[in-house]
């Protein structure tokens, strides 16, 4: 079942002092994972509240992996765009395909922003694109 308040149901595992720090960060994790985000003030609350602020960056870096920490409308436009898959064959069981191989098809084609991957060279005018550069 899926649960329809996830505060009410995290707030007594985090105040619960036999659980140790390493424990709560993982359900405050897990609580901004299934949230997709929260706000930047409740997150705030949440490490005050529980004691881990020495620990808080260890929530805080998941943004370098491109997890929605903190919750916003920048944060959603920042997505690479997906493409149309509906036409492609796929296996039977098969129906999610993940975000790299897009990355990776416009990176072959030369279609990558480079203010968003500026580590990624283009590849060369003479290249026929028989393989990755």
């Amino acid at each position: 079942q899926k649960v329809k308040d996830s505060m009410r149901v995290l707030l007594p595992v985090l105040l619960n002092k036999s659980h140790e720090s390493y424990d709560k960060i993982r359900a405050i994790l897990l609580y901004i994972f299934s949230t997709n985000g929260t706000t930047q003030e409740n997150l705030d609350k949440l490490i005050q509240n529980v004691q881990i602020e020495s620990d808080s960056d260890m929530i805080r870096n998941w943004k370098y992996l491109d997890v929605p920490v903190i919750s916003s409308s920048a944060a959603q436009q920042h997505k690479h765009p997906r493409r149309d898959r509906s036409s492609e064959e796929t296996f039977q069981l098969s129906r999610w395909t993940p975000v790299i191989k897009d990355v990776m098809q416009d990176a072959i084609e030369n279609k990558l922003d480079s203010k968003d991957w500026p580590y990624c060279s283009p590849c060369p005018p003479t290249w026929n694109g028989s393989g990755a550069v």
